[in-house]
């Protein structure tokens, strides 16, 4: 599926929706949400509703609480129950279609663009909602679980922010300040025809970038590549095999040591910011930065929409 009339010859209905979602979050048989137990009755009246009585003391996944399916009055659940889709007003079919828009994106799509596609003027609905469906889209695409780099291995940093020039008088820095003050750090490793792994810096210090490297990047790598910055220079203490190119004597590329790799991607997430977003908060950023890596490391997926509508 990788066209919008493709899209919209799949998912006419909402129907059409609910039962692929059924069948993405439950390939064998309904399960329910709060116990897992297969034990659950349909509800004729009420189609894509269930009711389960197994009697099943377990732990809500929402407050952790122990809760218990009363064999009695039952636990009432729903399609959407205990996913980004609980407690919407929009129909499935526009979540369904904010996701698909996303993934075949490859900068990036802002809400408010979302929004004039799917409802025309932002007078029309409320944009807001479609900004909330975004950003809780864009959570579900965070990655709680990956592999640890291997092979050729590039790490670096980015800093995001806008130019000085073009900032408010009262927010524009110091006189003798200069460089990367006010702007978000953000630091990076990707496997060369692999994977990228990215996250936000708050803290800069030897700890963040020790600790990130030996979150992301197994200890059988052939090689780190990374450019001459002090913060990578305990990594052969590390025991990695290491080594950098010097940017600042015009140096970019030495046999197999250069960071072309990473530095392609910081482009594509600083045109998708540029052109798209135009500005993104700190706050958020971290949310953008699961999109634009979902998007990467699914980019020769066979159904990268399949795969994030299972985990929502």
């Amino acid at each position: 599926m990788q066209t919008l009339d493709a899209f919209d010859k799949r998912f006419p209905t909402d129907h059409e929706c609910k039962l692929y979602l059924k069948q993405m979050r439950w390939p064998n048989a309904v399960r329910c949400p709060r116990c897992k137990s297969e034990k659950v009755f349909e509800l004729p009246a009420r189609p894509f509703n269930w009711v389960c009585k197994s009697g099943t003391t377990s732990n809500d996944p929402h407050t952790g609480k122990p809760v218990t399916c009363d064999k009695k009055n039952g636990y009432r659940f729903s399609i959407i129950t205990h996913t980004i889709f609980e407690n919407t007003k929009r129909p499935l079919r526009s979540w369904f279609k904010i996701a698909f828009l996303m993934l075949v994106s490859k900068k990036g799509v802002s809400a408010l663009q979302l929004h004039r596609m799917m409802y025309g003027s932002k007078h029309l609905n409320n944009y807001h909602t479609t900004w909330y469906q975004c950003m809780r889209l864009r959570a579900a695409m965070k990655d709680s679980e990956w592999e640890q780099l291997m092979g050729v291995v590039e790490i670096d940093e980015v800093y995001l922010g806008g130019l000085e020039r073009n900032r408010h008088k009262s927010q524009r820095k110091l006189a003798g300040q200069r460089g990367v003050a006010g702007k978000t750090e953000v630091i990076g490793a990707i496997a060369r025809k692999g994977n990228v792994v990215c996250q936000m810096v708050e803290d800069a210090d030897f700890h963040t970038y020790d600790d990130f490297v030996r979150k992301t990047v197994s200890g059988r790598v052939d090689l780190i590549a990374t450019d001459e910055s002090f913060r990578y220079r305990h990594l052969n203490r590390m025991g990695f095999k290491h080594d950098f190119v010097k940017h600042s004597a015009d140096e970019f590329v030495r046999g197999k040591v250069h960071t072309q790799t990473i530095e392609s991607f910081w482009s594509l997430l600083r045109r998708g910011i540029m052109g798209s977003y135009h500005k993104i908060s700190k706050d958020y950023l971290p949310l953008y930065l699961s999109e634009f890596t979902y998007r990467h490391n699914r980019r020769n997926a066979d159904d990268p929409f399949a795969e994030l509508i299972s985990n929502v």
